[in-house]
């Protein structure tokens, strides 16, 4: 399956497989592992297109939460403003 070589790729993560769906989901939960293999990877590898946006607003979120800027108010409203403003045709 694809997602399996996404956690081999990235060397963090999992798969999720639901019983009752179709779909699986490779989660990626700790930010540590953000910060160090996925946004490398998408630094090297850049996202083309409209999702780029995308890519640059979770990149500073994972930055804040790395920086455990999300534990004041400001910090995670900023966290809060940057997801509202994903995923729309820029």
């Amino acid at each position: 399956m694809l997602l399996n070589n996404l956690v081999r790729i990235f060397n963090c993560g999992y798969v999720a497989q639901y019983k009752n769906r179709e779909v699986c989901e490779f989660i990626v939960t700790k930010i540590d592992d953000i910060i160090v293999h996925i946004i490398p990877f998408f630094e090297k590898y850049q996202i083309k297109g409209t999702k780029y946006n995308d890519y640059l607003k979770f990149k500073e979120a994972a930055v804040l939460i790395k920086n455990k800027e999300h534990l004041t108010e400001k910090g995670l409203n900023k966290i809060i403003d940057l997801k509202k403003s994903m995923n729309k045709k820029d």
